[in-house]
Order: structure tokens, then C-alpha cells, then sequence
């Protein structure tokens, strides 16, 4: 059998590392069109008399909580899960491919094409603001399907070899497309128009489309000499065994500390180039540099982490001190003091660093936790949590930044806008650290009792 084994393509180290990098280029798109207006926020409040969109803080925060509309109200992450362990990673990739652009077009048309300003027309929306939302909702269920068939799609290639360090490698890839993001697109919204980063993504996004495509050719290849190697279908999916993952503890814990996490860092990402222009007092178009900090350091220190999970384990130690360094942060964002640019930057990379560490455990820690004819359900049921985080924390921080934290207006190049204090945004975001803390510790304690072996190495194969 073993001597069978290792006529899998996925056994071929170089063919298991190219089918991680399609699939990964495929999803670093996908984190660019997430983030794409993420640094927008100020320009986009301008008024529609001196040239801007004239969306509130509060727009701003309805636009971003569009993301979990259709994941999470219409269940679309749990179909989407039982889809990718009924279907494959093929099928489902290549549907979650075609949102991702559906969306990102009707995003872009509703910025270049639907006058700002009019009338509400819907949950106290005008027409382009809710354009966008829908095309986001749109978006956000391919993206996130896209997530989960990835995550399986390395598991699926690369267990018993380098799980961690693979996954690793995805999620810096995608760090990049978001730091490309929180980077470029002020420069480009303000040399060309609002809408010229969304067009660039939608491009972007055709590309990763066509690269999916050929990954599939891989995997066909992998699904024909599996099937020789065993006939049997012992270990296909049935919907009645969802109730393993329902009642296990230890996905729970997963699930709930990715929310958490997750929670403090996304939608802080979202204001965080806000936040440098109105505390720190950077130059619109620079302010995107510092949160770039993050995905950027991503890039080099999630592979290091993840390696280290692969070859020593303590994948929940790992997690633990990831949780003390998010709260660390949000509570040095929350001071009143070193308010200069250098001080941000450091905070940022400690934020990266955090980032880092948690990803690097969390994900490959799943397996060891669900069988794999489940895992595509599990990570959907995670992703569909996380997604309350990811859509209803950016709506609750505009309310808040909307309600209670506006400190006046200030000219900033000829052009009157709103400034924020965002102490109490920081303060909630350092909440959910606390409880992203409580729950690692937690998991290691499961983890004892249950022996799933989140302190030992995945890699036992050479």
C-alpha cells in the first residue's frame, strides 16, 4: 500500500508546492478586492459638492457589514461546506471563482456608474452605497467558499508532509493581496477615480479565475490514481455525520477563537488607515504604508510559525501568545500617548506578529480535530461564525465611530472632514482579545484531556 501511496502526484513535492501556489494566487485576488476600499474611508466622505462619494462613517460600516449578508443570513457558508465535501474542491472552486468576479463587477459598476448621493431606497441605503453592498455580499460568498476549498485542498495534498507551513504559505499570499491593497489603492483612488482599485481587482481577479482552472487539471489527475490506489467508499460524506462536529468541544473552541481573533484584526484593518490619519496625523495617501505593516510581515513570519508547528508542534501555545500580543496592541492604539507615525509602525508590526502566530496553528489544528470527509463542513461552520465578526464588527465600529467619537472637523487639503477619536473602538477590539486569550487557554486544556495532539508535529513523512 505504502509503495502505491507514492505514485500520487501529491506525493511529488514539487507537484504538491505548484498546486499550492495556484491556489494561492488564485485567493491573494481575492483579499485584494476584500480590502480594495478598506483605505478609502476618508476619501469616500468627502462630500459629493467638493468631489467625494459623501458616505458616512456609518455607510462605511453598512458596506462592510454587506459581507456577511448572504454568507450568514442565507446559510450560504453551510451550503457551501456540504457542497465541497459532497462535490470536491473542483466544482466548488470554480463556482466560488465565478461570484468572486460576478461580485467584484457589480461592486466597481455601482462606484463608477451610480451617482453618490439620492434618495434611501433600502435599509437606509441609498442606490450606489447598496449597489456596492450587494455586489460585496455577492463577492464575500465566493471568496469565503473560496477559503474553505483551499484550506481542504492543502489539507488534502499536503498531510503527513509540511500541512502547517503550506497553509502558512496561503495565508501570507493572501496577506500580500491585502497589504497590495491597503497600499496602492489611496494612490490610485486619488491619481485616477474612486473606482480605478475596484477595476484593477475585478482584472486581477479574471486571472486568478483562469488559475484555478489549471489547478483543477492537477487535482483530476490526483482523483484518478487515488482511485486506483483503493476502491473502497468507506469514507464518503453523508450529511447525518455533521453531528460529529456539532458535538465536538474542541471544533467549538476553534470556531469561537477564530470569531474572536479574527474580530480584532479584519475589521480593525478596515479603519486602521483612518485611524493613522486621525491620531497619528499621516498624510492620506501614506496612511495605508503602516497597515500594510501587517499582511506584509505576514508574508515571512506565518511560514516560519507554521514550519515551527509542523517540526516541534505546541500549535495551542502558539495560539495563546498570539491572543496576548492582540490585546498588547489594541490597548497601545487605546493610550493617549506617542502619538507619531514611528510608534504606529511599531504597534504594527506587533499586531503582524500576533497575526501571525494564531493563523499559523488555528487552521492546520482543524484536521487533527474533524475527519477529513468532514473537514470542508468544518471549515465552512467556521468560516459562517467568523463571518459575524467579519460583517457585524465594522457595522458596530461605524455606529459607534458615527454616535459617540466624532471630535469635530478639520481641513485637510482645501477639504473640510469629519475627525475621530478611536479610543473606544480600540477598547472594544482589545475586549475581544481577552476572550480570544480565554479561549486558547481553554483548547489547551481540551486538548490535554482529549489528546487531539495540537502540542505535537504534523509532519510525519519525510
Amino acid at each position: 500500500m505504502e509503495q502505491t501511496l507514492k505514485q500520487t502526484l501529491r506525493d511529488s513535492k514539487a507537484a504538491r508546492w505548484t498546486a499550492l501556489v495556484i491556489v494561492s494566487f488564485t485567493m491573494m485576488w481575492g483579499y485584494f478586492l476584500t480590502d480594495a476600499m478598506s483605505p478609502l474611508m476618508d476619501m469616500l466622505g468627502i462630500s459629493i459638492e467638493q468631489g467625494g462619494m459623501g458616505w458616512s462613517a456609518d455607510d462605511f460600516g453598512n458596506f462592510n457589514w454587506a459581507y456577511m449578508w448572504f454568507n450568514v443570513f442565507l446559510l450560504m457558508l453551510i451550503f457551501g461546506g456540504i457542497i465541497l465535501d459532497k462535490f470536491g474542491v473542483r466544482f466548488t472552486g470554480l463556482v466560488s471563482c465565478a461570484f468572486m468576479v460576478a461580485g467584484a463587477g457589480i461592486k466597481y459598476y455601482a462606484v463608477e456608474f451610480i451617482a453618490p448621493g439620492g434618495p434611501v431606497v433600502m435599509l437606509g441605503l441609498n442606490c450606489q452605497v447598496l449597489t456596492a453592498c450587494l455586489g460585496f455580499a455577492i463577492f464575500a460568498v465566493g471568496t469565503e467558499n473560496c477559503g474553505i476549498t483551499v484550506s481542504k485542498v492543502i489539507v488534502r495534498w499536503f498531510t503527513g508532509y509540511e500541512t502547517a507551513l503550506a497553509m502558512g504559505v496561503q495565508v501570507a499570499v493572501a496577506r500580500l493581496g491585502t497589504a497590495l491593497a491597503l497600499a496602492i489603492s489611496p494612490a490610485i483612488a486619488k491619481n485616477f477615480s474612486m473606482s480605478a482599485p475596484l477595476l484593477l481587482a475585478f482584472v486581477l481577479l479574471v486571472v486568478g479565475f483562469l488559475a484555478y482552472m489549471v489547478f483543477c487539471v492537477m487535482d483530476r489527475r490526483l482523483d484518478r490514481e487515488e482511485q486506483a490506489a483503493t476502491a473502497s467508499d468507506d469514507d464518503s460524506f453523508k450529511v447525518a455525520d455533521l453531528r460529529h462536529i456539532i458535538g465536538s468541544k474542541g471544533f467549538w473552541l476553534i470556531a469561537l477563537l477564530c470569531l474572536c481573533f479574527y474580530s480584532a484584526v479584519f475589521p480593525f484593518m478596515k479603519y486602521a488607515t483612518s485611524l493613522m490619519i486621525n491620531k497619528y496625523g499621516v498624510d492620506s495617501q501614506l496612511a495605508g504604508l503602516l497597515p500594510a505593516l501587517i499582511p506584509f510581515g505576514n508574508l515571512i513570519m506565518t511560514p516560519i510559525f507554521g514550519g515551527i508547528y509542523d517540526r516541534k508542534g505546541k500549535g495551542a501555545t502558539i495560539m495563546i501568545i498570539g491572543s496576548v500580543l492582540l490585546i498588547l496592541v489594541h490597548v497601545l492604539f487605546a493610550l493617549p500617548v506617542l502619538n507619531y507615525w514611528w510608534f504606529a509602525a511599531f504597534i504594527m508590526v506587533l499586531l503582524g506578529i500576533a497575526f501571525s502566530l494564531v493563523p499559523s496553528a488555528m487552521w492546520p489544528s482543524m484536521p487533527k480535530i474533524v475527519p477529513m470527509k468532514l473537514l470542508g463542513s468544518a471549515y465552512a461552520l467556521t468560516f459562517w461564525i467568523q463571518n459575524f465578526g467579519l460583517g457585524g464588527v465594522p457595522l458596530l465600529i461605524g455606529k459607534v465611530l458615527t454616535n459617540y467619537c466624532q471630535a469635530g472637523t478639520v481641513v485637510r487639503e482645501g477639504v473640510e472632514v469629519v475627525l475621530y477619536d478611536y479610543t473606544i473602538p480600540m477598547c472594544i477590539f482589545a475586549g475581544f482579545g481577552c476572550v480570544a486569550l480565554i479561549l486558547a487557554v481553554m483548547l489547551k486544556l481540551e486538548d490535554a484531556r482529549r489528546q487531539y495532539g495540537l502540542e505535537k508535529p504534523n509532519q510525519t513523512k519525510e
